[in-house]
């Protein structure tokens, strides 16, 4: 009996480490495909089903254990990594918003519907405030 419980114990260890190796390599993808989009190595945003392939597993099982270890789904890990980048890019101001949205691959209109959806401003207005903040902090200084 006390060597089914140490045998099942090792087995729900391992899964866990399984469970946390495949959200930590899941997160390196994202931002290495986040870094070659920027850097124009790819053209194309990937989906789940992508980094699954990667990784060598189904999608379902990506997204199933994503959301056991961390509560958030992939997409939403995915959506917050993205929405990083995004304030990176407008913050660096050397590209336009629309050549932002085009190297994130979205059309400039559904860019800033989605980027109001998270941060409750349009893009436009995003860096304005950041300008604001910059020559406030300047005039501090």
């Amino acid at each position: 009996m006390v060597m089914i419980s140490v045998f099942l114990f090792c087995i729900f260890v391992f899964m866990q480490n399984r469970a946390l190796q495949l959200k930590e390599r899941y997160v390196q993808l994202i931002d290495k495909h986040l870094d070659d989009l920027v850097n124009g190595k790819v053209e194309i945003m990937f989906e789940i089903k992508d980094f699954a392939e990667q990784m060598a597993v189904h999608p379902t099982h990506l997204s199933n254990t994503i959301k056991e270890i961390t509560g958030t789904s992939p997409c939403g890990i995915y959506q917050k990594k993205l929405m990083k980048v995004t304030e990176i890019l407008l913050a660096d101001g050397n590209n336009s918003i629309y050549d932002i949205a085009r190297i994130l691959t979205f059309e400039p209109s559904q860019f800033t519907k989605w980027f109001k959806r998270f941060f409750g401003i349009t893009p436009r207005e995003y860096r304005k405030q950041l300008k604001q903040l910059n020559s406030f902090n300047l005039r501090m200084e």
